[in-house]
């Protein structure tokens, strides 16, 4: 069975988008993840603050590394979120999952975001359908 890093190694390499957003992968373990991403102006809606789909894209990432990081593939399929804060051009963000639940079918993780003054711009929540398919 693959590691955590492996198997994030392989989702970044097709994710695109992961990549469009600059993710840098901070931590990663079994049902925990750590990415972080700097805002930029291709990131700023009509307000000049980031588009609501930054801090989103960004927890959904971290949401499906944790999740697919016991080794079976896993999809979200029901996620929320809650802005907070908000997100500046230039403003570093860093997304910190905590799996709350994980049986044979499903898991629930929560996804903290934080600026770089410590202050929590949102909170995501996502739960996962787990596959029998093997990474």
């Amino acid at each position: 069975m693959k590691t955590p890093k492996e198997i994030v190694d392989i989702m970044m390499r097709a994710d695109a988008f992961s990549h469009w957003l600059g993710i840098e992968v901070i931590s990663i373990d079994k049902g925990l993840c750590s990415l972080s991403c700097e805002v930029n102006s291709e990131m700023l809606n009509g307000f000049h603050i980031a588009h609501g789909g930054i801090t989103y894209s960004l927890a959904d990432s971290c949401l499906a590394f944790a999740s697919n990081s016991y080794g079976l593939k896993c999809v979200s399929i029901e996620t929320s979120i809650s802005h907070i804060k908000k997100v500046l051009i230039n403003d570093k963000l860093t997304a910190t999952s905590r799996e709350i639940s994980r049986n044979k079918k499903t898991g629930i993780y929560e996804v903290s975001i934080y600026n770089q003054k410590n202050e929590l711009v949102a909170m995501f929540k996502g739960t996962v359908y787990i596959s029998e398919n093997l990474w």
